[in-house]
């Protein structure tokens, strides 16, 4: 819920309730997690993970006590991070809308040293623009820490994943490319297996003749 934060507005447990019924992948939520109650609250409604961002950033120890309680394999932390100079980011909080002076590959180890499990990183200045996610925020925060980095913002097109995977991201975000059928996961997937990434391709059909068999 991308402005739970900034509105202050409760998260949507009924709808994350409803979505881990319906999924059979891991689902992460975030999004207006203040404490460990509202995290607690997201992994009772079905959520896998849990992912925070500004209420870190205010309290890092925060995430000390996330891990402590859930587990570090369920807590995310997510930067939001804009350049300021040649390879440096700082980072923003409440939906990207406030400065925190933090630099952010400082800050993405501070927030794997205080048990985070995963990084979700989020270039603002490629988010939204289709043209590639920022490869050098990526690979800096993927060489500094050693848990699963995720990036997002800016992917455009199969070669725009592909590049930023190879960089040294353990996994990409997509949003809009998505939603508005600009790319497909099916061949998406066909993509990057073509560049020798791993990825988990959908079992074949299986044939007349196999079909037959099972049948008897």
């Amino acid at each position: 819920d991308i402005g739970a934060t900034r509105d202050a507005r409760p998260s949507l447990l009924d709808l994350i309730s409803r979505a881990a019924t319906a999924l059979d992948i891991p689902l992460s939520v975030g999004g207006g997690v203040r404490s460990l109650d509202d995290a607690a609250a997201f992994l009772d409604a079905g959520a896998d993970k849990v992912a925070v961002n500004s209420a870190a950033l205010r309290d890092p120890t925060l995430i000390e006590r996330l891990a402590e309680r859930l587990g570090s394999q369920s807590v995310v932390v997510a930067i939001d991070a804009a350049r300021f100079a040649p390879r440096m980011w700082r980072v923003r909080a409440v939906a990207a809308t406030e400065e925190t002076g933090r630099e952010a590959v400082a800050w993405a180890r501070e927030a794997v040293e205080r048990g985070a499990g995963e990084l979700l990183v989020t270039s603002i200045d490629r988010d939204g623009t289709r043209s590639g996610y920022d490869i050098e925020l990526t690979a800096a925060i993927s060489a500094a820490v050693r848990v699963p980095v995720i990036a997002s913002g800016g992917a455009g097109s199969a070669g725009d994943v592909a590049e930023v995977l190879e960089a040294g991201a353990s996994a990409a975000l997509l949003a809009s490319t998505l939603h508005f059928d600009i790319l497909r996961i099916g061949s998406l997937k066909e993509a990057l297996a073509s560049r020798g990434l791993s990825v988990r391709l959908p079992a074949p059909a299986p044939s007349a003749r196999e079909v037959a068999a099972w049948l008897g």
